[in-house]
């Protein structure tokens, strides 16, 4: 019996999605002074200093890098664990909670953070939801498998 692999590449959608999510630039914040690039692992100061200001990262936000990272680790292994459907289900909904989590911290940073400022966020910041569509598709997907064996173990 051959069962479709589709899930797999749901789940490759949803780490490729959740990884630029974690390393790209997911918007700007103008405040007076200057401009910060928004990115998962912070807020980096733009452009090259020439005056002696000061350049680099303004400030961390490690856990929602750590969040994010997560949320492309757990599909990415999920993969690789197509023997084990119960475990690839029940990692499914683990990354599900990691997305989640991401899109929560990630809004917290970003309208939170700095008063009175306005947030433009990338086109980039559609790609947890876009993660956590194809991995609710792929838990579906490996949910008929695991169906479909137990009705082809029943006839044997």
């Amino acid at each position: 019996m051959v069962i479709q692999r589709w899930q797999s590449v749901l789940l490759f959608i949803t780490v490729v999605a959740m990884a630029a999510f974690s390393l790209l630039s997911l918007g700007q914040i103008q405040l007076p002074d200057f401009t910060l690039d928004f990115t998962a692992l912070g807020f980096y100061i733009e452009g090259i200093s020439t005056n002696g200001s000061a350049s680099g990262y303004y400030m961390y936000t490690l856990p929602l890098f750590i969040v994010s990272i997560m949320s492309a680790i757990i599909p990415l292994i999920n993969i690789f664990l197509f023997r084990n459907l119960r475990l690839q289900k029940s990692l499914c909904l683990i990354g599900i909670l990691f997305i989640l989590a991401a899109v929560s911290i990630g809004c917290g940073y970003g309208y939170c953070t700095f008063a009175e400022t306005h947030v433009s966020w990338s086109s980039l910041i559609i790609a947890p939801f876009i993660a956590i569509i194809a991995t609710i598709m792929a838990y579906s997907r490996i949910n008929s498998d695991q169906k479909m064996l137990k009705a082809v173990d029943r006839i044997r």
